[in-house]
């Protein structure tokens, strides 16, 4: 009798520890933006400063997670593959780091910094898009401003969109996503 016991106990600990191996979660992946620039040595570098001040983005992807378009009214919001760091600041740095590289100068600041920094000039963007496709790419649409600082200094406004072809890879359909994102 004991030994039966024993063997019914052997047996649920066993079916439970299998159960919750099923549930395991699959690690969490996480992406930055990084700065995919290259220099322009066609062009003098710029003596004067830049800031970066703020970038915005939409309240749907306004989060740490991928924020995946599955049609033209439908989003997936995947828990497991998330952004290293909030999309607004990622933007800012890699906005300033691809700025600095263009125009040839380290003098280009994003962040904190960028509200008690002295610049000749500074940069604001809204993020209108900024979607995600699996298999296919990114899209990003802004509306941005760039204000000379000096007195009487004009304001230089425009909206691009930019289109990143983002195909499933090796590394994966996140990996290409960011990549995608990063170029744009």
């Amino acid at each position: 009798m004991i030994g039966a016991h024993a063997g019914g106990i052997v047996g649920l600990v066993l079916a439970l520890s299998l159960a919750l191996t099923g549930c395991a979660s699959p690690p969490a992946r996480f992406y930055a933006l990084a700065a995919t620039a290259v220099p322009d040595t066609a062009s003098p570098p710029l003596r004067d400063a830049v800031a970066v001040d703020s970038v915005a983005v939409p309240a749907a992807v306004d989060r740490p997670q991928f924020v995946v378009h599955r049609g033209a009214n439908r989003v997936f919001v995947d828990e497991f593959n998330r952004w290293a760091a909030p999309l607004s600041s990622s933007i800012a740095r890699t906005l300033a780091d691809d700025l600095a590289i263009l125009l040839g100068t380290p003098r280009v600041v994003s962040g904190p910094l960028a509200e008690s920094f002295d610049p000749a000039y500074r940069v604001s963007v809204d993020i209108q898009r900024f979607d995600s496709v699996r298999g296919q790419g990114s899209v990003l649409d802004a509306v941005w401003v760039v204000r000379s600082t000096a007195a009487g200094g004009t304001a230089t406004s425009g909206r691009s969109t930019l289109r990143e072809a983002a195909p499933a890879g090796e590394g994966g359909d996140y990996d290409a996503l960011a990549a995608a994102h990063s170029r744009a």
